[in-house]
């Protein structure tokens, strides 16, 4: 699974006004709202004391202060990835791996997500395996991006706490979406890095921009 297109947005938009914080698995650091548009919210080294994550059927909460949004999150097997260079396709370094597609989802809250790593087929995504996650969101003035850092683990569950808080605004149940998961069209990346799928053709500024329009009138 690949992330379509990757887009530098950088200048592009407007500062931030909406912002996420990841619950679980644990982000790298304390949430920085100022550095959220930034690769793992600022923080580029991974962190000693990785979260025990489920290898299939796991869970992300995150808290949305969005009433509507996008999502999508991409995994690195790097040790320490520290660019959004280190989310790509060894094979295809135009290609960002990809285990939850980037989808609509609407309300503010506290959500949880579905996350099925093992099911990505990605190379190196194993029982045992220290991975990266990044969870990109983006509520419709740029894109934000935390980081997890994960021993997954296939005797490995998701703890009752972790979705104790987890309906929307409109009480869609746990692990709902309130859209069908569909690929986007563009493909978030940080201001630092970029990276693009092998499905799209690089195209000029207009035509991206005019590609964000598209994804951002659905919500």
């Amino acid at each position: 699974m690949r992330f379509s297109t990757a887009v530098i947005f950088s200048g592009l938009v407007a500062a931030v006004s909406a912002h996420f914080q990841l619950q679980y698995p644990a982000p790298r650091g304390p949430f920085v709202e100022d550095q959220e548009p930034n690769f793992c919210d600022g923080y580029i080294n991974a962190v000693d004391n990785r979260t025990m994550f489920p290898l299939s059927n796991g869970v992300i909460e995150l808290r949305s202060e969005h009433p509507s949004w996008t999502i999508g999150v991409i995994i690195s097997t790097a040790q320490n990835p520290t660019s959004q260079d280190n989310f790509t396709d060894p094979k295809n370094s135009s290609a960002f791996q990809q285990v939850m597609q980037y989808n609509k989802q609407s309300g503010s809250g506290y959500f949880c997500l579905p996350v099925d790593i093992q099911a990505s087929g990605i190379s190196g995504v194993k029982d045992g395996s220290n991975v990266t996650i990044e969870i990109i969101f983006d509520g419709g003035d740029g894109q934000l991006y935390q980081c997890a850092d994960l021993t997954l683990s296939s005797n490995a569950s998701v703890p009752s706490t972790a979705t104790s808080n987890c309906t929307n605004a409109t009480n869609v149940p746990i692990g709902t979406s309130t859209n069908s998961p569909t690929s986007s069209s563009t493909a978030p990346a940080s201001s630092n890095s970029s990276g693009a799928s092998p499905h799209i053709v690089p195209m000029g500024l207009s035509g991206l921009l005019a590609l964000f329009g598209l994804v951002l009138a659905g919500l």
